[in-house]
């Protein structure tokens, strides 16, 4: 499956690289001979379009080396800086192109368009369209954020060389030349969308939270164990496309034995594995008091307490050991909540008040994934 992706990028990119350098063989000539600014500019960033593919391919090859004793998860998120590159390349792109469309607006020079211009340039335009099209179909097909960008970038030029055309055809048919004004507008647009992938980017380096509906559908699969009565604290590291390790705590009756909380450990970390490929290399259990109604009556006056605060999303692992007189459970608190520390402590007191004769352990755990 791996090699299959990595063959899917090369061959998509490499078709992007042949496209864009025909692109930019018709578009310079043109631009050239009818002195335009905006299709030389045209051309210039179908060039840094071929060097964006080029440096797909660059990494996707490093990406898809094996672990090694340095980097034992892999090397799937050099797809990540790879993408971030593209993400600058774009940015640098619009930048210039603004640059060079606010020189010709401050000194502006005479053009020469003909019907072979609109000629090329709409056949441009029909290229950029399909071609973005087909690259942003593969990589959201593979989860590639490297082809996705270069295909939204595609997308960009065609818009880009439709206001060349549409300020070609003005010109031919009015005598006003508008090139540098639109050239200036669409840089922006373009310096737009490279900021918005650099984003993408740098959240994809700095690790972000795990998609809602993949989390809920782990958890869910989980809880099909008849055993297992909650799914909490799931935590997922991405380590490139497709490639999660994680955690994940479950709660189970203080009745079963180690044999049995292990049969059902491997039967989780199994199915989950080889119906979504990530990888559960930790199971945590918390014990539920399921033997004295004292207990599981002081769980529910616990929980009255917690949620009688705001910004709780969620409590979990309580266990009340009589022996050791050791009260203790982890609670979730919102992101959005505007003092969390303060809630925590406000919490803490009063539990601490209301079960005097027992040690109270709270852990303030963190909302990693719904």
């Amino acid at each position: 499956m791996k090699h299959n992706r990595e063959q899917i990028v090369v061959k998509t990119s490499i078709i992007s690289i042949l496209a864009n350098l025909t692109l930019v063989a018709f578009k310079a000539t043109v631009g050239f001979l009818s002195n335009s600014i905006a299709i030389i500019t045209d051309a210039v960033n179908n060039l840094s379009d071929a060097l964006s593919s080029i440096i797909t391919i660059i990494g996707t090859k490093l990406a898809g080396k094996a672990p090694d004793k340095k980097h034992p998860y892999g090397h799937g998120r050099i797809e990540y800086i790879t993408s971030l590159t593209v993400s600058v390349i774009v940015l640098y792109a619009g930048a210039t192109a603004f640059l060079e469309s606010v020189k010709k607006i401050i000194l502006p020079e005479e053009v020469e368009y003909s019907v072979a211009t609109l000629i090329v340039l709409s056949a441009a335009i029909i290229v950029k369209f399909i071609l973005g099209l087909y690259v942003k179909q593969k990589g959201r097909l593979i989860k590639s954020d490297s082809l996705v960008a270069s295909g939204t970038d595609a997308f960009n030029d065609a818009i880009l060389s439709i206001s060349v055309l549409a300020s070609a055809t003005i010109y031919l048919l009015f005598n006003i030349n508008l090139e540098a004004y639109v050239g200036a507008l669409l840089s922006i647009f373009i310096v737009k969308t490279g900021v918005e992938l650099i984003k993408d980017s740098i959240d994809n380096v700095l690790g972000t939270r795990v998609e809602s509906k993949l989390s809920k559908s782990i958890k869910k699969e989980i809880l099909k164990e008849k055993e297992v009565k909650g799914a909490f604290d799931l935590v997922l590291n991405d380590y490139g496309p497709d490639k999660y390790l994680g955690s994940v705590h479950i709660e189970v009756a203080d009745t079963l034995t180690v044999a049995d909380i292990d049969k059902i450990s491997r039967r989780i970390t199994k199915h989950i594995s080889e119906k979504y490929g990530v990888i559960l290399h930790t199971i945590g259990v918390y014990s539920i008091n399921t033997k004295d109604k004292k207990i599981i009556e002081t769980k529910k006056r616990v929980e009255k307490i917690v949620f009688s605060h705001p910004g709780i999303l969620q409590m979990h692992g309580f266990y009340l050991d009589v022996e050791d007189k050791t009260l203790s459970f982890d609670i979730i608190i919102d992101f959005k909540a505007d003092d969390r520390e303060k809630i925590y402590r406000d919490i803490y007191d009063e539990v601490k008040t209301e079960f005097k004769e027992y040690k109270i352990m709270i852990t303030l755990d963190v909302d990693m994934s719904d």
